[in-house]
This record gives structure tokens, sequence and C-alpha cells, in this order.
């Protein structure tokens, strides 16, 4: 009897049964690795939540546990288990467990009654896009940054860190194939945790024997280093100086193959630590057609998603198949709350392999772009070379440093006013495309965002004022404003803030017969950093940002 006759006679026997070349994508040899989705959730147990993932999530305005965070019900769980398969990973978010067994067992757990349904977890077999230029141990011609320079000028990172951003007080969960943490440029990495959902333990470098074979660490080292390293005259990331959750999910090995349920729970551990930002060169499209790229569709769209709900502003690379049949991102970045980031070289223009947009649902993507053709990088596993590696892979965690360096500068902001701020700043903002999407990152203009707010009624405002921006920010020792209008001037109140929210300096300018003024402020007797200057009039108020520089 053949393969297909021979499905034909199971599901004859058993109407209820799976048939396997419906799970077909989940297959891992004689066994199936799939999603079992529950019916309900144990409403009595929620998640432990770290403090700074519940101060992350008041700054959004989420109080108390949401959904997402109640346990899937035990029961469920010990039920299957007793059926003696394995347990890969548990997901909140979906309400599921991630397993690995035969075909017959797969069948016993669908006659469950607690069991909605059951689905492959999709592998990925992605093609090697990392171009190893050349090893160089040399310091290159600036005197901190080195090599790294062009990467960080092109995205405007050099400004800001100027400024004092470097990334600091911001929570930052790395998702990757593993990471040697030996280099130089990881000397003053400020790790907070890390966990390998391959193996099940808190070493994300190489373990076994195959993961030494297959260089399993290699992708996570080198792609970290572009973002979170610092080595001065080599090597500077843009956030060096944030905090770090890294999670080793994808499993390296001659196809690469990138398992979607490690990235799901990946995803949920770093939210419960209180990451801000993550960061993932990783992307799904095998098993997916085009029609599946809606935002709403793939395991790892859904988790972006609901981590965005919670006040995570999540970063991935749009993939690199912009030449070959494929074409387009891969999910996860095609989500619709997701930065996804495509590659220019270091001339602005976009390269062949870059993933283009748009969505299925016609959204532009990618999101924006960085340096993604000869990035300046670590040699993984050796204390001291370099190289240089191509791929969006290199472009992303650009892009998720500048994140954290504008969350950094703007502490106050949700997930979703960075996200805008990065796409409004961008050099194609005003005319976005499905190659570039809103263009190359400029973080310092993203930190200096002015958020577009609903104009009221001329009627109910006594006296409607122009305030021009500060001249010259960033300034040193004195700033000033503009203030116009069209009638006599009001008394007008300008108070100065620092970032956090402490009052530095009141100003009262009373009642004029002119129709402008300016209004200058002397910041000599404070230090570097960024203050807001707040004004004040009857009916109505701005807030302006402005950056000290002694």
């Amino acid at each position: 009897m053949n393969a297909f006759l021979f499905f034909i006679f199971l599901s004859l026997l058993h109407p209820n049964d799976i048939n396997p070349q419906t799970i077909e994508a989940g297959r891992r040899g004689d066994l199936y690795r799939v999603w079992v989705y529950f019916d309900k959730k144990d409403f009595k147990r929620i998640v432990d939540l770290d403090s700074a993932s519940i101060e992350r999530r008041l700054k959004h305005g989420i109080v108390g546990p949401t959904k997402n965070d109640y346990l899937i019900n035990q029961s469920y769980i010990d039920q299957v288990k007793r059926l003696e398969v394995e347990i890969k990973n548990q997901s909140r978010w979906l309400n599921a467990v991630s397993i690995i067994a035969d075909i017959e067992k797969i069948n016993l757990i669908k006659k469950l009654p607690f069991v909605k349904k059951i689905e492959p977890v999709y592998q990925h077999t992605k093609k090697k896009s990392i171009q190893t230029i050349g090893d160089r141990n040399d310091q290159s011609r600036d005197i901190e940054y080195g090599s790294s320079y062009d990467q960080i000028e092109q995205i405007n990172c050099r400004i800001p860190h100027i400024a004092g951003y470097f990334g600091q007080g911001v929570r930052v969960l790395y998702l990757d194939t593993g990471y040697e943490l030996g280099h130089n440029a990881y000397d003053s990495l400020n790790l907070i945790a890390q966990y390998d959902f391959i193996n099940g333990d808190v070493n994300t470098s190489n373990e076994t024997d195959q993961e030494i074979t297959d260089n399993q660490d290699d992708h996570g080292t080198i792609c970290l280093s572009v973002m979170a390293g610092y080595d001065p005259g080599n090597l500077i990331g843009p956030s060096f100086k944030s905090e770090y959750l890294l999670a080793k999910t994808e499993v390296m090995a001659d196809e690469i193959y990138q398992e979607v349920d490690n990235y799901v729970a990946a995803i949920e551990w770093g939210e419960a630590l209180g990451a801000d930002v993550t960061c993932a060169s990783l992307g799904y499209y095998d098993w997916y057609d085009y029609d599946d790229l809606d935002g709403n569709t793939a395991a790892t769209s859904i988790a972006v998603d609901i981590a965005s709900s919670l006040g995570v502003l999540c970063v991935n690379s749009a993939g690199n198949e912009g030449d070959d049949p494929w074409y387009y991102i891969c999910t996860p970045a095609d989500a619709d709350s997701i930065i996804a980031v495509g590659a220019v070289n270091r001339d602005g223009t976009i390269a062949n392999f870059s993933s283009r947009g748009p969505t299925y649902d016609g959204r532009i993507k990618p999101e924006v772009c960085a340096l993604g053709v000869n990035t300046y990088c670590i040699r993984s596993n050796t204390e001291d070379i370099y190289r240089t590696a191509s791929g969006t892979s290199f472009s992303a965690p650009l892009a998720a440093g500048a994140a954290a360096v504008i969350l950094s500068a703007n502490p106050e902001w949700t997930n979703m006013q960075v996200r805008e701020a990065m796409m409004m700043t961008a050099s194609l903002s005003n005319s976005p495309d499905n190659m570039y999407g809103y263009g190359i990152l400029n973080t310092w203009a993203a930190i200096n965002y002015q958020f577009t707010t609903g104009i009221k009624n001329e009627e109910m405002i006594p006296y409607a004022l122009k305030v021009l921006d500060a001249y010259p920010n960033p300034f040193n020792p004195t700033t000033s404003i503009r203030i116009q209008s069209e009638s006599i001037l009001p008394n007008i109140i300008l108070s100065i803030f620092n970032v956090k929210g402490q009052l530095i300096q009141t100003m009262k300018k009373e009642t004029t017969n002119a129709y402008w003024m300016d209004v200058k402020w002397d910041g000599s007797r404070n230090s570097s950093g960024v203050y807001f200057i707040k004004i004040d009039w009857p009916g109505g108020n701005r807030t302006q940002k402005i950056t000290l520089l002694n």
C-alpha cells in the first residue's frame, strides 16, 4: 500500500485522527514537533513579573495582571505528560505547549476534551547569508569608534553619544543562536540574565560537541556585538550601556534550523523580566504563503503583538530574501507593531538581499534601514579580532540599539512613541516605499521628535500662540525660544524640568504689548543632560525637549 492510500485508510478508521500530512511541517525524523492549544486557562495562577516589567507596564497604563499573565492549566499539562511525550516549551500567551511525539500519541492528545487544536511547530531552513570580508585586529581612522564609525554615523547616533545617551536604563532582550562573551568588546557588558531554550539551562555559549562542531554561538555572538560591543578604538555599539537579557533559541546546524516555539518562549521570558526592547536577527517563511504575511497568522507575529501590547518595542531583521524567489519579508517582520529593519550599504543604497514589502494586507515594510553590508563586528571565539559581515542580521541590532538610545533619552515615552519617532524622522519619512520603508534611521532626530497633538477648537483657546523650536539645541550654556501671537501676548510662565520631572526653574513673563518675544534660559549652573521647557499660557501649553552640553 502506498503512503497516500495508507493515509486515506487511517482517516477512514479514525475520522477524528490527525492526518500526518497536515502536520508534515513539524516533522523531525520519525517524530513531529507540534503546538497543542488548550481551551481554557488557569485564572488562579499568574506568572511572577520582575519589578522592571511592572514598572514598564505602569508607564503604559497597564495596572494589574492581563489575560496573558495567567498560566496554563497545570492539570492539562500533566495529562499530556502522562502520555510520555516530550514537552519542549510552554506559552501562556498562546495557551499552548509544544511537544515532540509520534503520530499515535498526537492522535491520543487530540482526543483529550480540553485540547482546542494541534498545529505544527514550523522550522525554517535559512541560507547562510553572512559574508566574511576579513578578520581584523587593527584600529581604524576614528580615535573612539574605530571601524564602526560609519555604521554609527549613518544612523546619526554619534551626537546622542556626545549628549550622554548610551542606552542606559533600558533593558534589552536579544534572541539568537547563542553567545560567547570572551571578547574584549564584552568586558563591560551589563548582563542581567541568560537562558538556553535549546538545552534548558543558563549557559548560552556552546555546550555539546555538536554545537562546537557547528559553531552554534557564532551568529548570536557577532550580531550582539554590533549593538552592545564596547572596545574604544575598535568597536562601539549604539547601546553599550543597556542591560541585556540573552536568549539562545535557534539551532545552528548545516541547514540552520530555526524553531518557532523557542522564539515565543524567549519573548515571554524576557517580557516577564522587564525587557523594554527586543532584538532578533531571525525570520521564518518556509512553511508560509505570501497571504500569511498579514501580521496575524504566524505564532511569532502573534507573540510580538502581545509583547507590544505590554509595552515592549520589538525589533526584527526584515530577512535576506530580496534576491530570492520568496522576495518578501519574513515573519515576524510582518507584525503591525514591530520595527522590521532592512539593510543598506555605506552609500545608503538598499542591499539586493534585503527583503521587501509590502505585507499581504498592504502595509509598508520594512519600517527602517541601517547598515547591513560589511557591518563591523567582532569575530566570535577570539579575544581581540574583528571582522565585517553582511545581512539584515546586522542592520537589526543597529536599529534596536538606536531604539534603546532613544528610550534612554526619553524614558517617559511608550514603545509605540519610540516606534513612531524612528519612522517619522527617517530619511524617506515623507515618501516611504517597500524597499527602504521610511528610510535610514536618524537617532538624534528621533530623540527630538515632536509628537502631533489634536488641535483644539479655535474659540476654546483665548490665546493661540506659536512656539518655535528652541535654538540652538543642543546648547551651551544658553538657548532661546521665540513665542509669537496674532494678538497681544498674554502672561506666560516657563518652567524648566529635568528628566526626573523635578522643577529646576520658573520664569514668568508678564503681559506685553508685543506680538512676539524671545525667552532665553541659561543652563550654566546645571549639569549636562536633557531638560524640558514647559510654556503655559491661558488656554494652552507646550513642552519642548532641550539638551545641555557642558
